[in-house]
C-alpha cells in the first residue's frame, strides 16, 4: 500500500520522515531530524521509487501478487503499531493482530470482504479487555486500521476486468493529492493548517491536493471509456481530502506518543505506517462507497457508480 513515497515534506526539509503535505515534527521521540543534506534527498527519492514500481508491478501483475504485498505490508505495519501503542513489537496483540490480519487478508482475496471484515471485528473486540488500563482502545483500533484497507484494497482488485483501474486511480490521487501538497505548500505558504499536530501543513497545501485529486479524476475519465468525468472528479477531490485527513491522523497519534516515525525500515522515509497513512484511509473510504453502490462489483461500481 505505497503512499507518498518520494516526495519531500511541505515547507520542511527533503528529507522529512513525513509525507508531502509536511508533518515532520522535529523533537519527537528518539529520531529527531538533523539538518538535512543531499544524500538524504538521494535516499528518500530512490528508496521510494523502488517501492513505488514494485507496487505498482505487483498491483499490475493479478490479485495474488498483490494480496502477498498487501499482508507484508500490513504485517509490518500491525508490529509498528504494537510497537508504538504498546512499547513493544512482539507481543500477543500483536500475534491476535496478525493471525486475524492473515485470515482476513486470505479471505478478501477469495472475494469474501465481509467474513474478512467480521475476522478483524472480533479480533479488534478480543484485544480491548485483554489490554484494559493500557491503550485498550487504541490496541483494538490497530486491528481495524490496519486490516480495513489491506481488505478494502483486494476486495476492489479481484472485481475484474476494472480491478486494477480502480487500485490505480486510489494510489494516482494519493500519490497526486501528495505532490500538489508538497508543490502548493512549498510555493505559496501562508496560514498553518493544524500546526498543533502537524506544524509544517499549509492551507495552501490542502487545497493543492484537492486540486491534484480533481486532475485525477479528468485524466482517468478520458482513459476510462464511459466514466462520468464529473463523478470521477468529485471522487478524486474526495478521496484526496480523506488521504490528506489520515495524514493528519497518523501524525496525531505520533504526536501523542512522542513519536518522529513509527520504525525506520524505510531508508529515508521512516515505518511503513509513517508511508501508508493517506493510503489507508483513502482505500477505505473508496472500500466503502463502493460497498453502498455495489457490493457484488466493487471496482466497477467505484469507478462508474451506479
Amino acid at each position: 500500500m505505497p503512499d507518498n513515497l518520494a516526495m519531500p515534506p511541505e515547507g520542511g526539509s527533503p528529507s522529512g520522515s513525513n509525507n508531502a503535505t509536511g508533518s515532520n515534527d522535529s523533537g519527537l521521540g528518539s529520531s529527531a531530524a538533523g539538518k538535512p543534506g543531499p544524500s538524504n534527498l538521494t535516499l528518500r527519492i530512490v528508496s521510494g521509487a523502488v517501492l513505488a514500481a514494485v507496487a505498482f508491478f505487483l498491483a499490475y501483475s493479478g490479485p495474488v501478487p498483490f494480496g502477498i504485498l498487501i499482508l507484508a505490508c500490513s504485517l509490518v505495519m500491525s508490529w509498528e503499531w504494537s510497537r508504538l501503542v504498546r512499547g513493544t513489537g512482539f507481543d500477543l496483540g500483536f500475534y491476535i493482530q496478525a493471525a486475524a490480519i492473515v485470515l482476513a487478508v486470505a479471505l478478501a482475496a477469495f472475494g469474501y470482504a465481509a467474513p474478512a471484515f467480521a475476522v478483524l471485528c472480533i479480533a479488534a473486540i478480543i484485544l480491548v479487555p485483554l489490554y484494559l488500563g493500557h491503550n485498550a482502545g487504541l490496541s483494538g483500533l490497530g486491528v481495524i486500521y490496519v486490516g480495513l484497507p489491506a481488505v478494502a484494497l483486494l476486495w476492489l482488485r479481484g472485481d475484474e476486468p476494472f480491478g486494477f483501474s480502480a487500485i490505480l486511480f486510489v494510489f494516482a490521487v494519493v500519490w497526486s493529492s501528495d505532490t500538489g501538497a508538497y508543490a502548493a505548500g512549498r510555493t505559496i505558504g501562508g496560514p498553518k493548517l493544524w500546526p498543533k499536530v502537524s506544524p509544517k501543513k499549509t492551507w495552501a497545501g490542502f487545497i493543492g491536493a484537492l486540486v491534484a485529486g480533481a486532475v485525477v479524476g479528468i485524466i482517468f475519465s478520458m482513459l476510462e471509456p464511459g466514466t462520468d468525468a464529473l463523478r470521477l472528479v468529485l471522487l478524486g477531490v474526495g478521496l484526496a481530502f480523506v488521504s490528506q485527513a489520515g495524514d493528519l491522523a497518523e501524525s496525531a497519534l505520533k504526536r501523542h506518543f512522542n513519536r518522529k516515525d513509527a520504525s525506520d525500515l524505510i531508508p529515508g522515509h521512516g515505518g511503513f505506517m509513517d508511508r501508508m497513512d493517506s493510503i489507508v484511509a483513502a482505500a477505505s473510504v473508496a472500500g466503502l462507497l463502493a460497498l453502498a453502490v455495489d457490493a457484488h462489483a466493487p471496482a466497477r461500481a467505484l469507478l462508474f457508480g451506479p
